[in-house]
């Protein structure tokens, strides 16, 4: 994973004689959703940070690339379902999480006219994270195996910018992740199958919600049809 943000960096730095650009940092809080803890769907109870690039190729579309990072976690006796308040799980898992994504603003973001903008935005992707395989076993998660997969990353924000290249926005990003273990579920372990509990044909989520400020510079652009 540590390559891959090197990797990330420097396709950074190889657009910077392109058009406009912008790298920030994210910082914000996240939750879970799965067969552990509750069942809020923004409902932030660990801190989440990361970086992010935007290589705007129009005022109203961006290229978005971001390393996002974070503990998530669950704990059945903060939920207000009574079955899984009574069973008394909870758990813990590292996310550390590369993606890349097409956001797309609602109105004009043309930041070279020096006038004051606002706009929502969504923004659409891929990502892959690592993370490690869980089980329970007697009441206690325990870690099997460190792992990997892909997710879907759906984000909605709103932002504006507040001075001279500067950019900030409020978003929460829920991912849509291929796997089911990431509270301890269903373990992919062939030797931990009589251990799989809650609805094993129902994937994993977890959702990133915070700020982002970034930096804006480059070329003024000329956003005309080639």
């Amino acid at each position: 994973m540590k390559k891959t943000l090197v990797l990330f960096l420097l396709i950074s730095m190889n657009f910077l004689n392109a058009q406009i650009h912008e790298v920030g940092v994210f910082l914000g809080g996240s939750n879970f959703i799965g067969d552990v803890g509750k069942t809020n769907y923004v409902s932030p109870n660990e801190l989440a940070f990361g970086v992010l690039y935007k290589w705007n190729k129009s005022p109203r579309h961006s290229f978005r690339f971001s390393y996002m990072q974070s503990t998530i976690s669950g704990n059945d006796l903060d939920s207000d379902v009574p079955g899984r308040n009574l069973r008394g799980y909870k758990f813990k898992n590292e996310i550390k999480e590369v993606s890349i994504g097409l956001e797309f603003d609602f109105f004009d973001f043309n930041l070279h006219d020096g006038k004051k903008k606002l706009t929502p935005y969504v923004c659409l992707g891929i990502s892959y994270f690592a993370y490690d395989e869980l089980f329970v076993v007697n009441g206690q998660t325990k870690k099997d195996y460190g792992a990997s997969a892909f997710g879907i990353p759906m984000i909605v924000g709103v932002k504006t910018n507040l001075a001279d290249h500067w950019i900030l926005a409020t978003e929460v990003g829920v991912r849509y992740n291929y796997t089911d273990n990431l509270d301890g579920s269903n373990p992919k372990n062939g030797n931990l199958q009589t251990l799989k509990f809650g609805n094993i044909n129902s994937n994993d989520w977890y959702v990133f919600s915070g700020i982002t400020m970034t930096y804006t510079f480059g070329n003024k652009p000329c956003y005309c049809a080639e």
